[in-house]
């Protein structure tokens, strides 16, 4: 089963603020983007994962472009050695890579 150090993640209501906070997020510290849920009506979480300090990083830096787009991020968390049952709900959130031509 597969274990991750930490999670972090940043919920907001639109894709342009939630791909911005995404972009800013993978920037800031190595990361991985595990994936996005539209969680309900327009709100959606983009998820990393990595070590506790890279995703904590990440995670302010997310929050800190979507607040320079002059929005607020709804919510977001970092969890540190999350517990390893965590990865069946994370699953369907992973963002698969397309097929190659």
């Amino acid at each position: 089963m597969e274990r991750y150090e930490a999670i972090g993640s940043i919920e907001r209501f639109g894709i342009v603020y939630v791909l911005e906070a995404a972009d800013a997020m993978g920037k800031a510290a190595d990361v991985e983007l595990i994936g996005f849920e539209n969680v309900a009506s327009g709100y959606i979480s983009v998820l990393v994962c990595g070590d506790v300090g890279a995703c904590k990083t990440a995670v302010e830096a997310g929050i800190k472009a979507v607040n320079d787009m002059g929005a607020e991020v709804y919510s977001s968390v970092v969890i540190p050695r999350p517990h390893p049952d965590l990865v069946k709900i994370i699953k369907r959130y992973a963002i698969t890579a397309p097929e190659q031509e």
